[in-house]
């Protein structure tokens, strides 16, 4: 059963569906190699953009993920985007990603999307445990996860990159 996407809306920020219209956005953000340094990912083309925003819309009828754009409130433009995913079976357990252009770093853009996310994976979908995995050199990622009350998790290593510390914050 797909579950509609909720919009939702912060002081600064609208977190909406990724759509295809943001093709170009969305290119930039999987692509642009200040984003993504930390990031093992092949290299992005358009194609590769148009699939990755089938496969949201897949994820989301399958409810595998709930990906949002970011956006400011002053356009609709997306500035980044973040994601409740890789779901455990029993639904107690999901991941959260995110990412964000480079100009809006810094200003607490993401720790808003974030709390705004987190309030939603705890509160409207009841999942019990969030992690995140980030490069242990990406300080801001770390900086943002401890902040939000993250911890990291000491029993569990990412086998497909060994340079992520897994942290996890739970309900």
């Amino acid at each position: 059963m797909a579950i509609p996407i909720p919009i939702l809306i912060t002081e600064r920020l609208n977190l909406r569906k990724i759509v295809p219209a943001d093709l170009e956005r969305v290119y930039f953000l999987r692509s642009n190699t200040d984003i993504n340094k930390y990031i093992k990912r092949p290299p992005q083309t358009r194609e590769s953009a148009i699939a990755h925003i089938q496969l949201l819309d897949d994820n989301l009828r399958t409810d595998k993920a709930i990906a949002w754009g970011i956006t400011t409130k002053e356009s609709n433009i997306l500035i980044g985007s973040i994601c409740l995913w890789n779901f455990s079976e029993d639904k107690k357990t999901a991941e959260v990603g995110y990412n964000l252009d480079p100009k809006f770093q810094g200003k607490g853009i993401m720790g808003e999307a974030l709390k705004a996310v987190l309030d939603y994976g705890f509160n409207q979908r009841g999942f019990e445990t969030i992690e995140a995995y980030t490069d242990y050199r990406n300080i801001p990622s770390k900086k943002l996860l401890k902040l939000h009350g993250f911890i990291p998790r000491e029993d569990k290593e990412d086998a497909d990159n060994q340079d992520n510390i897994i942290y996890y914050l739970n309900r």
